[in-house]
């Protein structure tokens, strides 16, 4: 249950302007999920990017965008359906776990994290890097999915993790992230 960068995949789930313009605390969140992007980056770790009805909710913010990958346009909430998230979660991809952070907690972010763990995907939230914007929404999402078996963790453990030690040779890089 320990996350490796090689058998990550990291899921930013529609972190898009007209959706951040809501949030509580949406400047905090921003700076997490590009915490999570910017670590990936580092250590080599799969990513992908939605964007929910950009339309209507507008872009990935702007922070982001250099650091992910193009976004895949989705009007489903969950990401399932998405061709390059599929791909990334199938079987034999190598993937082993999936790391979730975005918005809404309770809406895409749960419905995704449902939708993996029903094919026993091991999915790992951040819980300070998915937000909702209303609190009771957030925490019950939260205590949902834990419940059915997502773990719940942070983004400065994820990093951690990722090194698995200060003798990583992008320890000093990933440590610079959460100063």
């Amino acid at each position: 249950m320990r996350l490796t960068p090689d058998t990550s995949l990291l899921c930013v789930i529609d972190v898009q302007e007209r959706l951040l313009a809501v949030m509580p605390d949406a400047e905090r969140l921003v700076a997490r999920v590009t915490r999570l992007a910017e670590a990936a980056r580092l250590l080599g770790v799969r990513t992908t990017l939605t964007e929910q009805y950009p339309k209507g909710l507008g872009a990935t913010a702007a922070a982001l965008r250099p650091l992910l990958p193009a976004p895949e346009t989705k009007m489903s909430f969950s990401c399932g359906g998405c061709p390059g998230f599929d791909a990334a979660t199938k079987a034999g991809s190598g993937m082993g776990s999936v790391v979730i952070c975005g918005l809404e907690t309770h809406v895409c972010v749960s419905q995704t994290v449902l939708d993996l763990l029903s094919t026993g995907v091991v999915v790992f939230i951040a819980v300070d890097a998915v937000a909702s914007r209303h609190p009771i929404d957030h925490e019950v999402a939260l205590r949902r999915l834990e419940g059915a078996g997502a773990i719940p963790t942070t983004t400065e453990a994820i990093l951690f993790e990722w090194c698995r030690t200060a003798d990583h040779p992008s320890f000093q890089s990933v440590r610079r992230l959460v100063l």
